[in-house]
């Protein structure tokens, strides 16, 4: 994995927006609307379907150790996917993404400025247009180098062109020499 593909990782694991249901009356409601019947969720946890909707109505308060492990585990292995995917929906549609880097910017411009790559320390927020490209560049598989790509341009236009109030003649911005980058949605 590359800086961007590891930043996204960490951002998704830092943000869990909301716990995992905690009573077993709600983790196997839970499992319920993600598998859609007693019996699959019965076949999941080694139990029967009996016992699964035991456990739903609350005639049975407790599972037996082995049992509360396997669903503990099955809730946790489905609830932060749907946390992710939530987070980044709203990241791409309104709330957009902040990127925290070192790293040695270059750029090309007009002639008699000064084009030279330099260590920069920036955190910038970039609008939701390029949370979405960044993501769906992620999910297509992009290369880091792709998805540095979409960064720069990001750079480019928020921080360097102040959104059209500076340096139009700036054409194209490159990341290089990353020392740390996060990002955070």
């Amino acid at each position: 994995m590359g800086e961007i593909e590891d930043a996204i990782e960490r951002a998704d694991r830092e943000a869990f927006t909301k716990d995992p249901p905690k009573t077993l009356k709600g983790q196997i409601g839970f499992l319920l609307k993600q598998f859609g019947s007693a019996k699959a969720v019965a076949q999941e946890l080694g139990v029967t379907p009996d016992s699964v909707n035991r456990y739903r109505r609350g005639a049975r308060k407790h599972a037996r150790a082995d049992v509360a492990a396997k669903i503990d585990d099955a809730v946790k292995a489905r609830w932060q996917p749907l946390v992710r995917k939530r987070r980044q929906k709203q990241a791409a549609a309104s709330g957009g993404i902040t990127v925290e880097t070192r790293a040695r910017f270059g750029y090309s411009a007009a002639v008699g400025t000064t084009d030279d790559g330099r260590f920069r320390r920036l955190t910038v927020h970039l609008p939701a247009t390029y949370a979405q490209q960044l993501f769906d560049a992620r999910n297509a598989g992009a290369s880091d180098q792709e998805m540095r790509g979409i960064i720069a341009e990001g750079f480019k236009e928020v921080y360097f062109q102040d959104g059209g109030g500076r340096a139009m003649g700036l054409s194209d911005v490159e990341i290089n020499d990353i020392d740390y980058l996060d990002l955070d949605y």
